[in-house]
């Protein structure tokens, strides 16, 4: 990995598309989360981690670095373990996203050093909790605590500072500031602070967008969540503006999706759910994008979801399953996502279930059976290095329009108007599973895939799991023949060809159950 002055970055093009930049290139993040805990020991990661992810044809590893392990100290900082990450992802040749695990990870507040949760007792604690409706206090450190945010800030901007030192290679490429944030249990912070600026006006900023009164008066029954997502959105933005200050990586926010039973509490109350998104992007100017955690079964609504309003599609976890294939297709494909991220990615080869934290899972609704990696892991390389080889390919693609991505979710196809014919997309096998979550249920992997349209009636098709059938547009009384079918590959950008198929290989145009890539040539006759 050769050094390079110019940093990472995010930036619009003239469409207003957001495309990140590594080494002065748009760059997409094919990438792993890893387990909580696997990067903790740079021991553990050369005997466990890295020879697992060698096969994925991965381009960037996502992995914690926690408060408690760079200041087990009030004022004292130890960075031997973020040199050794950067020095095994160089040799290793990714490059990393860096989650803070700060002051709030998954609602709570357990990757605090020792020293905070020692001082985070007692409703005068120098680092008080969040409080429920009857005083109880909660793992979690209140937003309303100015001291322990300030700690927080203190320490990120520590690590950065290091970063611009240690990282002349820019390894890094991202940061996001902490993990699914807000509060779990209840439906807001009852703490004394909380309870002042619930009854308060509003801050100025939030009024001249909304309204003026009390959070109650302007939000309705919403008050108590908008106020978190304002007071975790102000919390944030003062640690990332005093990281960015130093070194101004690109930062990011994830987000704990809302879901059933849906009701502020029961998910993280505060974190940028789609309906505070806006709330968020006033509060924390500093944040590049928001990006959802997608452990729901309608993958492809939340993408869609996501992809609004100018913030790029951005994905650090999903399930690693064999439909993850499929998912980056469609991410990538539709909406050009810069980072696609399977959860627990080490283990995507194997058995994955004796890592996983039932009261998380059951929380967020997942059965264990979501986590079947069978064939998970030979999918997403394949997909990887597919998407890896058509990079140049597929963003001059949506520059010009001409790339359309489809993915099975409880239906049984759909028809995509092209330039001179409609494609009509079937999903192989999807009677068997229209009225069900084929992710969970169904023993093949949910279809998906892009097509690109060439000059010259010639198109890319990729991804697995559905055939084609190509229509005249309607009026139109020519027949549509297929003149070329052929399998191949990417190579780099270059197209390597395979099989060329006729007869009865060529008469149905569909793609296995394991992704793939092939180009058609189409011609209409009378």
């Amino acid at each position: 990995m050769s050094q390079c002055l110019e940093m990472p970055r995010m930036q619009k093009d003239e469409n207003g598309r957001t495309y990140l930049y590594v080494d002065g290139a748009p760059f997409v993040a094919l990438a792993g989360e890893l387990h909580n805990s696997s990067s903790s020991s740079l021991t553990y990661m050369d005997q466990k981690v890295w020879p697992a992810l060698r096969p994925l044809h991965m381009n960037t590893v996502i992995l914690p670095v926690a408060w408690e392990t760079i200041q087990p100290e009030e004022g004292k900082f130890d960075f031997t373990l973020v040199d050794g990450l950067l020095a095994s992802a160089r040799r290793e040749g990714m490059r990393l996203i860096l989650l803070w695990f700060g002051l709030w990870k998954n609602g709570i507040s357990t990757y605090v050093p020792a020293w905070v949760k020692k001082a985070s007792s007692g409703a005068d604690a120098r680092f008080f909790r969040v409080r429920d409706q009857f005083g109880k206090p909660l793992d979690c450190i209140s937003p309303f605590c100015q001291e322990a945010v300030r700690a927080d800030a203190a320490a990120f901007e520590q690590l950065m500072r290091h970063l611009a030192q240690a990282d002349p290679q820019h390894t890094v490429i991202a940061v996001q500031v902490e993990n699914e944030i807000g509060v779990l249990g209840a439906d807001r912070d009852f703490s004394k602070a909380a309870e002042t600026a619930f009854h308060s006006p509003v801050p100025e900023q939030v009024a001249q967008q909304y309204g003026k009164g009390s959070w109650e008066e302007v939000f309705g029954r919403d008050g108590g969540e908008m106020m978190m997502a304002w007071q975790y959105a102000t919390a944030v933005e003062q640690i990332a503006s005093a990281g960015k200050a130093i070194y101004p990586l690109p930062m990011y926010v994830n987000a704990w999706l809302e879901q059933h039973p849906d009701r502020a509490g029961s998910y993280p109350c505060g974190g940028p759910i789609a309906k505070v998104m806006q709330l968020w992007k006033l509060a924390a100017p500093s944040i590049d994008c928001y990006a959802p955690d997608i452990y729901l079964d309608n993958f492809r609504g939340v993408c869609d979801e996501y992809a609004v309003s100018g913030n790029p599609l951005f994905i650090p976890e999903v399930r690693a399953t064999k439909d993850s294939a499929s998912f980056l297709m469609y991410a990538v494909g539709k909406h050009r996502a810069l980072c696609f991220a399977p959860f627990g990615i080490e283990d995507l080869f194997g058995s994955r279930t004796d890592q996983l934290d039932s009261g998380v899972l059951a929380a967020l609704n997942i059965g264990a059976a979501a986590f079947n990696s069978d064939g998970a892991g030979e999918r997403l390389a394949a997909a990887y290095q597919m998407i890896g080889d058509m990079r140049e390919i597929i963003d001059q693609a949506h520059r010009e329009g001409r790339i359309h991505a489809f993915l099975e979710f409880h239906d049984a196809g759909t028809t995509i108007p092209l330039e001179h014919y409609d494609a009509q997309i079937s999903y192989t096998g999807a009677s068997a599973s229209f009225f069900r979550p084929a992710q969970q249920n169904a023993d093949r992997a949910v279809a998906g895939g892009f097509l690109i349209e060439l000059p010259e009636d010639r198109f890319i098709l990729c991804g697995s799991g559905y055939s084609v059938r190509f229509l005249p547009k309607p009026g139109e009384t020519a027949v549509v023949g297929v003149l070329n079918k052929e399998e191949g590959c990417y190579r780099d950008g270059k197209w390597v060809p395979g099989r060329v198929l006729n007869g009865d290989e060529g008469y149905r145009i569909m793609l296995s159950d394991f992704p793939q890539v092939m180009q058609i040539s189409l011609f209409r006759y009378c």
